[in-house]
């Protein structure tokens, strides 16, 4: 992984020493809130509805095993014993003393993390494929990439007052595990007819208040290009974006109401203006970056499946796990194994420092000592050796991470709502814990879970979509009623490369409501499916009707009497 040098460092303390100075003056009065507010949201610390809540970055969701240390002594000693894990990779604490925030951020710096552009309008963390440099379906690895915009993106004295905050996702697989459809700019690594490395750039995806999905506005980008065509995507956007509404300030509503073909013309115009300039990236800072994430001292495994089937064979709990929670890795012997947050009785994403420093001991015994963070909200050892599975599964279970439901139903994404949130119009949290308890109420629900197979589920407390719920299989949004909690269901929505929104059924639902909803639209979907279907297909093949009847008709009856 990437590791900072001298001025990287220096530039970080710098920062550190900054802030506290600011909050300093703050505390003694001397800065007013609206001096302080843009100081702070540009150090990641926002003021919600209970305390203070910082957002620490994880650059592409890659942590090594000290860094995950350190966040959970900073759970430990400044937070209360927990951390939440994001839908962008990233971790937020909720309850850090506005006055300790220095300190915290000093500690940080010890480690090479800071908190820079975790939020405000500017470019935020970019973010990539969990499984990035070890996936069996990848072209490239994108990490290297993601590294190069980061470093162009942080403190960009262009872009630190954009119209709105900005996102940037960049996929290497053949499958879109880093969900480039929905974001500002999304760049797909592709290969030529010559097997020349370049891009094709997807601009103007996002979700929220209007979810959009991304336009292709460039089928191939020389690789050499990456920083000025986004140079320019931004120009245009910083030049023409809505400054005097702030739902309409996204870039999405700009390439909407341009038009995509027009909005490509003005970029291609700004980048004529930029091709082979000084931000052209030269193929030796490619290769300078690649070292960083030089592939780790694989062994050389002689295939050992009749071992492993053993075990499999022996213990029907290990083999759910197997079967959910690893990923094929492209070096023989190796797979990736996802460590679930999503624990009934949990707020998924959540990790304890006690959690995190066991997972840190299992990264630095199994997995060359790195951690990963998934859009999904889950950990990730992205090198273990699949003799090692067995033991690795023991030990997450002790510590709570072994939660055979990767992909499944009860893996829910989920914002941390009214709970802490102060935009939020309602509680997610809640929401998840009664529909995951509602599942564990069957007989044999882990079956059932099985049979239902892939599902997305996604919460969002509020229009802003922090739990992409525009994109869940299913989707629930909390919204206001006269000062009353509902939730809105959509369904059929989908990322990847077939990303899709999707469709909200009907009248909202009061929160009792909710578990007997999800029960109603699983009825739908195992009466409705064809043999192999998953849920999102038989939505897109029979419609949005039948499970509206179902549910409605549910709701009425129940009503009536």
């Amino acid at each position: 992984m990437y590791r900072y040098d001298t001025f990287d460092q220096a530039l970080v303390d710098q920062r550190v020493a900054q802030f506290r100075d600011q909050t300093r003056r703050f505390l003694a009065g001397t800065l007013s809130d609206d001096e302080f507010r843009p100081v702070r949201l540009q150090n990641g610390l926002y003021i919600q509805r209970q305390a203070p809540m910082l957002r620490v970055a994880i650059p592409y969701g890659m942590l090594n095993a000290r860094q995950l240390r350190m966040l959970a002594r900073i759970a430990r000693e400044f937070d209360r014993g927990y951390g939440h894990f994001s839908t962008r990779q990233n971790i937020q604490y909720n309850w850090p003393a506005l006055e300790t925030v220095p300190d915290i951020l000093a500690l940080l710096a010890t480690v090479e993390m800071h908190a820079i552009q975790t939020s405000g309008n500017c470019v935020r963390n970019t973010t990539t494929d969990q499984f990035a440099g070890v996936a069996h379906d990848e072209l490239v690895d994108p990490r290297a990439v993601c590294e190069i915009v980061r470093q162009w993106s942080t403190f960009h004295p262009e872009f630190a007052f954009l119209p709105r905050k900005f996102k940037i996702a960049i996929n290497g697989a053949r499958e879109d595990r880093a969900a480039t459809k929905v974001h500002d700019i999304g760049i797909d690594a592709i290969r030529d007819e010559h097997g020349e490395l370049g891009f094709r750039i997807l601009v103007g995806g996002g979700l929220g208040r209007t979810p959009i999905v991304g336009h292709v506005i460039r089928e191939w980008l020389p690789r050499a290009e990456l920083l000025n065509y986004l140079d320019a995507i931004l120009r245009v956007y910083n030049r023409h974006g809505r400054r005097d509404n702030l739902y309409k300030a996204r870039i999405k509503i700009l390439v909407r109401d341009l038009g995509p073909a027009v909005f490509a013309d003005q970029v291609e115009a700004e980048w004529a203006h930029l091709k082979g300039g000084p931000a052209t990236i030269p193929d030796d800072e490619f290769a300078r970056m690649e070292a960083f994430f030089a592939p780790p001292r694989y062994e050389t495994l002689t295939p050992n499946g009749h071992a492993l089937r053993g075990q499999i064979a022996d213990s029907k709990p290990f083999a759910s796990w197997v079967r959910r929670n690893t990923f094929l890795h492209k070096v023989p012997g190796y797979r990736a194994v996802t460590l679930s947050l999503k624990k009934t009785g949990v707020a998924p994403g959540d990790a304890t420092a006690d959690q995190m420093d066991a997972i840190a001991d299992l990264a630095e015994r199994y997995s060359f000592g790195e951690v990963r963070v998934t859009h999904e909200q889950n950990l990730v050892l992205a090198d273990v050796k699949e003799d090692e599975l067995h033991a690795v599964w023991e030990r997450a279970r002790e510590i709570g991470c072994a939660t055979p439901n990767v992909g499944l139903l009860t893996d829910i994404v989920c914002c941390p709502g009214g709970d802490f949130c102060s935009l939020a119009n309602a509680k997610s949290i809640p929401v998840a814990e009664a529909i995951q308890r509602r599942i564990e109420e069957r007989v044999e629900f882990q079956d059932y879970l099985h049979d239902i197979g892939e599902l997305d589920l996604n919460i969002s407390g509020c229009i802003n979509a922090c739990g992409h719920h525009h994109v869940g299989h299913i989707g629930v949004l909390g919204v206001d009623k006269n000062g009353e909690e509902w939730y809105q269901v959509t369904i059929g929505g989908a990322q990847g490369r077939d990303a899709t929104i999707g469709k909200v059924i009907g009248r909202s639902f009061a929160r009792a409501e909710m578990p007997d909803v999800i029960d109603r639209l699983l009825e739908t979907y195992v009466a409705e499916r064809h043999d192999d279907e998953r849920f999102v297909d038989t939505v897109h093949r029979v419609g949005i009707e039948p499970f509206k009847t179902n549910v409605y008709r549910e709701r009425d009856h129940v009503a009536a009497d």
